[in-house]
């Protein structure tokens, strides 16, 4: 039984982020590519605004998705927190707050697919159908504002894999590729900033994201729910080798 004297400790943590983590794979792979991917066509403005028109429940779905994506990482963060507090306090807390500013920014972005939706249905915001460029505007303010959230969660899983690697026997293999991952994502993020032709180079920054990320949290997940269920030690602090005592000469 579960109390709120037991609710944050390390093995019941680790099993919520594990957990969470399992429920965002499925949600986010439903939102991201079958429901806001199958509309938002970067280079054609009327290719997106009919593609909102005629898949709007889908498009729906796809909001509900990010939604629960926005409320489950809020726990997630919780759990890493509960679980790595005892190996750097202060980097825990800190890998805490950057997933939840992804998670604050992501929120924002959820907004962004709201408006574009009621200007697609002429819900207050323009004629019914709307302006192809205010739908646009508004998908190209969801890209924006969820990679600017991506590049603080790519700096969180950075400081993940840095306190797995601070852990006594933590998986190292999984420290570096989350490392890798991170990197990834803050350099996607800039790409996106810096090259005015970033979509001729997607598909190449997709796999320098995708390819690390899945792997790396993937394996995370796995490790967090054996964790939770016993089969691997709560981390705790790697020790640190005492040093030879110092000898002073005596005048």
């Amino acid at each position: 039984m579960t109390t709120p004297e037991n609710l944050a400790h390390p093995r019941t943590a680790a099993r919520w982020a594990g957990a969470g983590y399992l429920a965002i794979f499925v949600f986010a792979i439903f939102a991201n590519f079958l429901a806001v991917g199958s509309v938002f066509d970067p280079n054609d403005a009327s290719a997106t605004a009919a593609n909102l028109v005629e898949q709007e429940t889908m498009f729906r779905l796809g909001m509900v998705g990010f939604l629960i994506i926005f409320l489950v990482d809020v726990v997630i963060a919780w759990g890493l927190f509960a679980l790595f507090r005892n190996v750097r306090r202060d980097v825990a807390l800190l890998a805490a707050w950057f997933r939840l500013t992804y998670t604050i920014m992501l929120g924002v972005a959820i907004v962004f697919l709201y408006l574009a939706l009621q200007v697609a249905s002429g819900s207050g915001l323009g004629p019914a159908g709307g302006t192809e460029s205010q739908i646009q505007l508004f998908m190209q303010a969801f890209t924006i504002a969820w990679l600017i959230g991506l590049a603080a969660f790519g700096l969180h899983l950075i400081l993940i894999a840095a306190l797995l690697l601070f852990t006594s026997r933590g998986p190292r293999v999984i420290a570096w590729v989350l490392a890798v991952a991170g990197l990834a994502y803050v350099i996607d993020t800039v790409a996106h900033v810096m090259l005015p032709d970033y979509q001729q180079y997607a598909d190449a920054f997709l796999a320098l994201v995708a390819i690390p990320s899945i792997i790396g949290e993937l394996s995370l997940t796995v490790w967090l729910l054996r964790v939770g269920w016993g089969k691997r030690e709560v981390p705790v602090c790697e020790p640190v080798e005492a040093s030879a005592p110092v000898e002073y000469a005596h005048s």
